[in-house]
């Protein structure tokens, strides 16, 4: 899949979308307060307007908006998710400096050559801007934009803990109240879990399944999948319905696991000495979806479909296949011509169930 039009792609344009938003209003606000009190204390502003002002902070807004948040989602967030949290904020300290050297460097320069009326590489131009980057109005500004940065990370941080939609959700307290919802679960469990772990070791073990939930993910966003929950070696996905349902991104997600695995096989032999594999259980219904906890709140969900994805992802072994899927949940699915073959596996009577479930294997 071409990168530029994958899911994850989009999703990090719609989050610089939103921080230039955000950040060009915090220029705007930073600019009405300085203003004020300017104009409180009836200084002197060279015949300089409100408007020229305000629209000297937009600029600056928008500029740190589209650079600051390009590099804050597709740079900094990832720095942050795989490495070493002392390194990485050592280095987006010094790459945010950098970067605030150069918007304050483009925005001086043009404030000083309209006030000027000079070529904007004019000495006497460049002089001013000097002097204005010496000022202890400019080190002020640039531990406002520090915070507001950190401040932005924090809250994409806390987003990608409680995964994309749900960090919103509790925001608004969609989930105060449970509701009830229609949603596909896929529940992924590593094969041969047991056996790699006794060869690994404790430690070697959890960098294992480390790097494997890591090298999963892009695909679980690329096909619009929330990660419900990691159970030792297992990962729930869940999708709204319209989500999964898409381009049959429910199916697609699996495969795109097992394909990114596949491409990382040499890391992982030369690492580990074996290269992981899923299986996959699918199935979808009503739910009930709520916050729970108190000290520890989270959004769960409550009902048959997950006992019941849970058992179909349990006969895989037994079948000898990697992914099965109930009828219900095929008939449910557009499928895309040339792209999947479902095969029927059988009528089989799940443990805990009364009607048998018919199962396929695409």
């Amino acid at each position: 899949m071409n990168y530029f039009t994958s899911n994850k792609f989009k999703s990090g344009i719609i989050k610089v979308c939103w921080i230039t938003v955000g950040w060009t209003a915090i220029a705007a606000f930073q600019f009405w307060t300085v203003y004020a009190n300017l104009i409180n204390l009836n200084c002197d502003l060279g015949g300089l307007s409100y408007s020229f002002f305000l629209r000297s902070s937009i600029r600056t807004g928008i500029m740190a908006g589209i650079l600051g948040g390009s590099t804050v989602v597709f740079i900094w967030e990832e720095w942050l998710r795989a490495k070493n949290y002392g390194w990485a904020l050592f280095s987006i300290f010094w790459s945010y400096t950098l970067l605030y050297l150069l918007i304050s460097l483009i925005n001086s320069l043009v404030f000083n050559r309209r006030e000027q009326g000079h070529f904007i590489f004019d000495p006497e131009v460049l002089k001013l801007t000097v002097y204005h980057f010496l000022s202890g109005n400019e080190a002020n500004s640039y531990l406002y934009w520090l915070f507001v940065v950190l401040g932005t990370l924090i809250i994409l941080q806390v987003r990608d803990k409680y995964g994309p939609g749900t960090f919103s959700a509790f925001l608004m307290g969609k989930y105060f109240r449970p509701k009830r919802e229609e949603r596909i679960f896929m529940f992924l469990d590593l094969r041969s879990s047991t056996t790699i772990a006794e060869n690994l070791g404790e430690e070697l073990y959890f960098n294992f399944l480390k790097d494997v939930f890591r090298h999963a993910t892009a695909a679980i966003i690329n096909a619009k999948g929330e990660i419900y929950q990691y159970v030792g070696d297992e990962i729930v996905i869940s999708w709204k319905m319209k989500n999964g349902m898409e381009n049959a991104n429910c199916l697609h997600c699996f495969f795109d696991i097992q394909l990114a695995l596949r491409r990382k096989a040499a890391y992982y032999q030369e690492t580990y000495g074996v290269t992981p594999e899923f299986k996959a259980g699918l199935h979808y219904g009503f739910v009930m979806a709520g916050e729970v906890g108190v000290v520890k709140r989270d959004i769960a969900f409550s009902g048959d479909v997950l006992n019941t994805a849970a058992r179909i992802q349990s006969k895989c072994n037994e079948l000898g296949v990697n992914i099965l899927l109930s009828k219900f949940l095929l008939d449910k699915l557009s499928i895309p011509p040339h792209s999947f073959e479902p095969r029927k596996i059988g009528d089989l009577l799940l443990r805990g169930k009364q009607e048998k479930v018919v199962l396929y294997t695409v």
